[in-house]
């Protein structure tokens, strides 16, 4: 045989086209794959479906050639011979049926049952995009005979507006068998009617609820925890109607955070918070001691609409301030920040709240004294204050940290020869008649601030030192790394605060670090003006704006006077006691 000679385009396939072709094949087969495999899953879902018509169909033959009277569940209402739930298995295939049987009256008689209601729900919970089959219809008796004896129990459910709520679930349960109980839903009207319950004194127990929404329900009489409940189990009498309400809403939430005034977290805060809602005398619904975190927040989720108060138990820390005011009201459906401003425990302390009669809302730029003979203290509601009472840590600090320290001086002021006061230097038995300056450290007040009013003590120098001997400017930073520019209170660097409790220019406004410059003088080299401390008011988002809070004050009682321009004054009485209390005052516009 002749030998066929061999050409150069002769030969195989390659590497590369092999490889090509392999991938062309298996997306090919891929796509083939999936279409099969959805053809074989729409046909097993619809195969699934058939099964539980069915089986849905075939529950209802089995209820309707049964007696009537055998006809309800063996653990509801009405009794009778048939399973709440089961598990079958048709073609392989698991489903979960479900049955209501429910008493029904097509007159309108609420406690005489005329005909039965069956509803018959199939589910396969391993079935893909399986929607359950429902069948419901309606027996009624041979000779249109009762239902028997027994009364009705009818449940109203409404929301926190007085609105119906549909579809709620209302369980009720027989405190004295097991066998009787009954779960159903809520009608349009937020009603729901159980007909042919047991005759029973305090014998049913009551639960309504609903997905996100808040609980209600009714209490045995005599419980250790709640022997007298303002809404006790239900008593049913025969051919008599019993009747419940129940309130119920979409569940909110709470968070809380724990700051000091100048903003920086409280850890570990703890408190007492109560709602206003009674299940029995003098037992609230909601009650915990709770506690904020290492970061000083505490969220509360699934909280029902109530209106809450706080109440401090912690042991190092007392509240200054609650924003908003406690009691406040949670919403349904609704997300609260409670802000809850901390400073350390006193012995004996005073928190005075002060709102608006009218609109109820907190009122800022309130006077509000406690006075006795021999002491007097005053406080403006929304101001914080910051202060410093003592120098003789020295220079050299640029935050303020130590309390006796401050960042400078020109080295004419004497800090240290007069305890906690700022002098002038003596050299060799006489005071400069140069200015002394002092510059303090920097003040963090947290967040963004405005401030108010400079002031220092004392508040009359001697005659001697002549006029001015003292003054001070102000300065305000949004960063503690600028430089300073210090301002009196016209805004300019030419004027200074000469007279204690100014006014601090708005300028300074809207800056978180602050710092101040003390300026000492005298004409007569052998007196020195003195200062014994400097403090300055500010408000803040962590100063609630309506409260006040006196501490270190004696047990005993006191006039309480509270004032505001343009609002009628309030003077009481107050006696104190030992610990943290809380006084509400509500002023009226004139």
């Amino acid at each position: 045989m002749p030998i066929r000679p061999f050409h150069k385009n002769d030969r195989g396939f390659t590497l590369v086209e092999i490889l090509v072709g392999t991938a062309i094949f298996v997306i090919v087969a891929i796509a083939v794959y999936g279409s099969f495999t959805s053809l074989v899953q729409l046909a097993n879902g619809s195969q699934a479906r058939t099964l539980a018509v069915h089986l849905a169909t075939e529950q209802f033959e089995i209820v309707r050639n049964l007696p009537y009277a055998n006809v309800g569940l063996t653990d509801g209402i009405p009794q009778g011979v048939l399973s709440r739930d089961q598990v079958v298995t048709r073609g392989g295939v698991t489903f979960n049926v479900h049955l209501t049987v429910r008493n029904i009256n097509l007159s309108g008689s609420v406690v005489q049952a005329s005909d039965k209601l069956i509803e018959v729900a199939v589910n396969c919970p391993a079935c893909q995009k399986f929607q359950p089959i429902v069948l419901t219809g309606q027996i009624s008796p041979a000779n249109l005979q009762s239902a028997g004896n027994g009364g009705a129990v009818v449940s109203q459910v409404f929301n926190g507006s007085g609105e119906p709520v549909q579809g709620a679930t209302v369980y009720l349960q027989s405190v004295a068998t097991s066998s009787v109980s009954n779960t159903d839903i809520t009608n349009n009207a937020g009603i729901l009617n159980v007909i042919g319950v047991p005759p029973g004194v305090n014998m049913y127990k009551i639960v309504a609820s609903k997905a996100g929404y808040s609980t209600d329900q009714t209490y045995a009489l005599g419980s250790p925890g709640n022997p007298n409940p303002i809404k006790p189990n239900i008593t049913v009498l025969d051919q008599e109607v019993s009747s419940a309400s129940f309130a119920i809403d979409k569940l909110s939430s709470l968070r809380f955070s724990s700051v000091s005034p100048l903003c920086v977290p409280v850890a570990d805060f703890d408190f007492n918070l109560a709602g206003a809602k009674q299940i029995g005398f003098n037992l609230p619904k909601y009650s915990q001691n709770v506690s904020t975190n290492s970061s000083g927040i505490l969220n509360l989720s699934d909280m029902e609409w109530d209106t809450y108060t706080i109440t401090p138990t912690d042991l190092t820390h007392e509240v200054a301030g609650i924003n908003p005011f406690s009691p406040f009201a949670l919403n349904p459906d609704n997300s609260q920040n409670v802000q809850l401003v901390v400073v350390p425990k006193s012995s004996n302390s005073l928190m005075v709240s002060v709102s608006d009669s009218t609109t109820g809302l907190p009122l800022s730029g309130v006077l509000v004294e406690l006075i006795k003979p021999g002491f007097s203290e005053s406080k403006i509601t929304g101001q914080g204050y910051i202060s410093q009472t003592d120098w003789s840590g020295g220079p050299g600090q640029d935050l303020f940290a130590d309390p006796a320290g401050y960042f400078g001086d020109n080295g004419l002021v004497d800090v240290a020869t007069s305890s906690g006061n700022i002098v002038m230097k003596d050299i060799f038995g006489f005071y400069s008649v140069a200015t002394g300056t002092l510059e303090s450290s920097t003040f963090d007040t947290g967040t963004t601030s405005n401030y108010h009013i400079f002031s220092w003590n004392p508040l009359n120098q001697p005659l001697l030192a002549g006029n001015n001997s003292v003054k001070f400017q102000f300065a305000a930073n949004v960063s503690p790394s600028s430089a300073w520019d210090y301002i009196g209170p016209d805004g300019t660097a030419d004027s200074y605060y000469d007279v204690p409790d100014m006014a601090i220019n708005a300028l300074n406004s809207g800056k978180r670090f602050v710092r101040y410059k003390a300026y000492l003088r005298t004409e007569t080299a052998t007196v020195t003006p003195i200062v014994s401390d400097v403090s300055f008011a500010y408000t803040s988002s962590c100063l609630p704006p309506g409260q006040v809070l006196f501490q270190g004050i004696s047990t005993d009682t006191h006039s309480l006077n509270v004032s505001k321009a343009g609002y009628s004054s309030q003077t009481i009485e107050i006696a104190i006691s030992p610990g943290w209390q809380e006084k509400i005052i509500s002023l009226s516009e004139i």
